[in-house]
């Protein structure tokens, strides 16, 4: 539930106004280029001799160690294995926890969380006790012109990038050598640097949130989706269905009402399509097939529109009908939020590849999760994803003459968290039984990421460096464990009076008597006093002791109904690293064992049920467990001179191989000697 953050406030200009702000920019640029060539030679004197003219690193989230060495055995992937001969390969230690935007950040600066300040996906508003998103601010725009019931904004909204630590593509870039860096995972807001990004997880949706799909159907329910979906009713015969696709707040009007776009959908049973009317577009639709990336155009106000683009389906056209619009995202041609450095970079790659999705988290694991989508539509939206990842790396990798190319793909990671239960028969989110049509997934996932490092080794030059990693590895989630409700049991967080265990985000919690909560994936808070609003607890010699308490308890937790051990470690956050932000982390990580993770439930801030439950959920595989279980992969087309490299150990090495010198504040190494 990490994955969908709150919604933050959606403020946006004109297209008109980023496509004139980006062409005068373009043109200066030009003019510039001369004296900023000139001016690069100059800061590049000095400096030892780069040793290699191109890195190129590409990120495969979450490979898995153990998954890559039985494949490479059984013969499935020759390019991962002449790689290995050729060069080596290592187990990569990942970072506390082993979480995706804490391990890319570690990776991009190369110290620990309390050095960039990225402990998970979530933080705490210390006020409201409620979750943040916890890698970037999108704040409003303070002072606006009142014009009738329209509102002018006199200035640009503040978006903040809650990272904290300098990624090595900006030390380089400071050296006056290029970067390209593409959908490396926190890099929302874009850094800026000599260098081209393309930013991506944190990056919203066009309704502000990190991922928010839609279902038009004609099934009654008085349920909600609990994650990332709305359900839109359709009333009436059909013929033709009238309703709208909701959009963004306009805070072009007083009151900042959410715009919207009238839709009209007309069935023909008999071909199995339908018509779907969006202003002037005309679709037609078929049963079962994902449209290609449609445009949709929000009018704000006069000569004011805010642009996205999404996917549909008809998913369902029988008794019932049933339309699947995915997440809206920001369109690449049109952004209305800075999505890349320099700002027509996004445009450049939509002009030259075509439309392609920014959302941050753009592949739908919750539609999965929520039955909406089956199997194969996620494959589908998953592996086009990919696929547009792809073209833009191997045209920036044809570009690029010297300097360092880094690009993630998230469908290793993507695929393993929705279709791990396919790898373990009886896991009891199986709901096919034996012999369904993707038990072979995630190897056929693998060979395809063998077949692109086949592809990235015919491409590379004399004298560039290949280095293939991933952030973590895998492991089964079979069971969840709700801390909050462990918590109230055990009489460290208290309910309000009838206050409503099954209430979210710790809403009925009475914090006058409460000592300690959890929020996040691996998280555990004291409520400190003179730190939380209304906090109790004292720091000092009463909060350590309480954490010694928590520590001692929660390490080795069985699950009675198993007879196994949930929670292998709890670990005293400070005593694993020391850094600025320190303070701004958990009080304690929760290093669960292979097949736990926390609950659903107790990832919302739900204390109602049991402690121990089975996860009957598509995503059924995880990684936010004991970071010794879970270590990524390393492969380089060159031997290391370590034998335990860690996440850490990229950013300074990619430094040393540019002849730069890493910073003394970094804690990972160079792989180098």
């Amino acid at each position: 539930m990490a994955y969908v953050g709150p919604g933050a406030g959606f403020v946006f200009i004109t297209s008109f106004l980023a496509l004139f702000v980006t062409g005068v920019l373009a043109f200066f640029s030009l003019l510039l280029w001369p004296f900023r060539t000139a001016w690069r030679l100059i800061r590049q004197a000095g400096h030892a001799k780069p040793r290699v003219r191109r890195l190129i690193v590409v990120g495969l989230d979450g490979q898995d160690p153990g998954l890559t060495d039985r494949y490479m055995e059984e013969g499935r992937l020759p390019n991962f294995k002449r790689l290995a001969e050729e060069g080596c390969y290592h187990r990569l230690r990942s970072t506390y926890p082993s979480i995706s935007p804490v391990a890319w950040s570690s990776f991009a600066t190369g110290v620990h969380p309390a050095k960039h300040n990225i402990f998970d996906f979530l933080n705490r508003d210390l006020r409201t006790y409620l979750p943040l998103l916890s890698s970037a601010r999108i704040g409003r725009v303070k002072r606006v012109l009142k014009v009738g019931r329209f509102r002018v904004p006199l200035g640009k909204p503040a978006i903040r990038l809650l990272r904290k630590s300098r990624p090595f593509w900006s030390i380089l870039g400071a050296r006056g050598i290029w970067s390209t860096v593409l959908r490396v995972p926190i890099t929302f807001p874009p850094d800026r640097f000599y260098g081209a990004q393309l930013a991506a997880m944190s990056v919203p949706d066009l309704l502000g949130t990190q991922g928010t799909f839609t279902l038009f159907t004609t099934r009654r329910s008085d349920d909600r989706f609990k994650e990332g979906g709305m359900r839109v009713l359709l009333e009436g015969g059909g013929d033709p269905f009238e309703t709208a696709i909701g959009g963004p707040e306009n805070e072009l009007v007083e009151g900042s009402p959410p715009l919207a776009l009238p839709l009209t959908i007309e069935l023909d049973r008999e071909t199995d399509t339908a018509r779907v009317r969006m202003g002037d577009q005309r679709l037609k639709l078929r049963v079962g097939e994902l449209s290609e990336w449609v445009e949709l155009a929000f009018r704000a106000a006069p000569g004011v529109k805010v642009r996205g683009i999404c996917r549909m389906m008809v998913t369902e056209m029988g008794e019932h009908f049933s339309l699947y619009v995915t997440p809206l995202n920001i369109d690449p041609e049109k952004p209305a939020m800075p999505i890349s450095h320099p700002s027509y970079y996004a445009v450049y790659l939509a002009k030259k590849l075509g439309k392609y999705a920014t959302l941050g988290l753009a592949e739908d694991t919750w539609a999965l999760n929520e039955g909406v989508i089956d199997d194969e539509t996620f494959l589908k939206l998953t592996y086009d994803i990919d696929h547009e990842r792809e073209e833009m790396f191997f045209a920036a990798l044809d570009k690029l003459r010297r300097g360092a190319l880094v690009c993630v793909f998230d469908a290793t990671d993507r695929i393993q968290h929705m279709f791990w239960r396919y790898l373990e028969p009886g896991h009891p989110a199986d709901r096919n039984g034996a012999g369904p049509a993707h038990r072979e997934a995630i190897a056929e996932l693998y060979a395809r990421n063998d077949a692109l490092v086949g592809r990235i080794r015919e491409r590379l030059r004399e004298g560039d460096m290949l280095m293939v990693l991933s952030d973590h590895g895998f492991s089964s989630f079979r069971r969840g464990i709700n801390l909050n409700a462990w918590l109230h049991e055990q009489g460290y967080l208290v309910l309000e009076e009838c206050g409503d265990p099954a209430a979210e985000w710790l809403k009925e919690v009475d914090w006058s008597r409460t000592r300690a909560y959890a929020l996040g994936l691996t998280g555990l808070f004291l409520n400190v006093e003179g730190r939380e609003a209304r906090g109790i607890v004292r720091p000092g010699a009463e909060a350590e002791a309480l954490k010694a308490e928590l520590v001692e308890r929660l390490t080795g937790l069985i699950d009675e109904d198993r007879g196994e051990i949930g929670i292998r470690e709890a670990f005293d956050t400070a005593t694993l690293y020391s850094g600025p932000y320190l303070a701004n982390g958990p009080d304690l990580l929760i290093g669960y064992n292979a097949g736990y993770r926390i609950s659903w439930d107790g990832a919302t801030g739900v204390v109602a049920g049991p402690v121990f439950e089975d996860n009957v959920k598509a995503w059924s595989g995880d990684h936010c467990i004991d970071p010794r279980l879970v270590p990524g992969v390393l492969f380089c087309d060159r031997a290391i001179d370590r034998d335990d490299p860690s996440l850490l150990d990229i950013a300074p090495t990619a430094l040393w191989l540019f002849g730069v010198e890493p910073p003394a504040y970094m804690d990972g190494k160079v792989l180098f000697s």
